[in-house]
């Protein structure tokens, strides 16, 4: 696989889902199935995520946004992860581990206007906090 910097960001993905023993599968689009899907299908302790992985300045497209939309609306959780925003994804199986329910995050990038200056990327909340 080339090293790519998305790659780069899949790859550290990865490695926090083992940490956290996450069952993890990342769904191969060949054109044949469903487009738009989540770089990466996730249980937790019995929590559902869907991450969309990006890299830079790179964005989720409608699609894939309008599929973290479904799986919050069905009560999963929709996070895009980055390389500026990763450590949160350590929260977020964290917070589950210990029985919280944290936010899904793709709202902010559905609001969020692409800038020309460096983006931290967005800050996950608990639910109800």
């Amino acid at each position: 696989m080339a090293r790519t910097p998305e790659n780069a960001v899949k790859a550290r993905i990865k490695a926090l889902l083992e940490v956290h023993n996450a069952y993890r599968v990342m769904p191969v689009s060949n054109g044949m199935g469903a487009h738009g899907i989540p770089d990466f299908l996730v249980c937790h302790h019995g929590r559902f995520i869907g991450i969309e992985a990006k890299a830079g300045k790179g964005r989720p497209t409608e699609l894939q946004l309008s599929n973290l939309r479904r799986i919050d609306e069905a009560g999963g959780i929709g996070l895009v992860i980055n390389e500026n925003n990763i450590e949160e994804l350590d929260g977020v199986l964290h917070v589950i581990r210990i029985s919280g329910t944290p936010e899904s995050n793709y709202r902010l990038f559905e609001r969020e206007k692409e800038t020309d200056g460096p983006d931290s990327g967005p800050t996950l909340k608990r639910r109800g906090a």
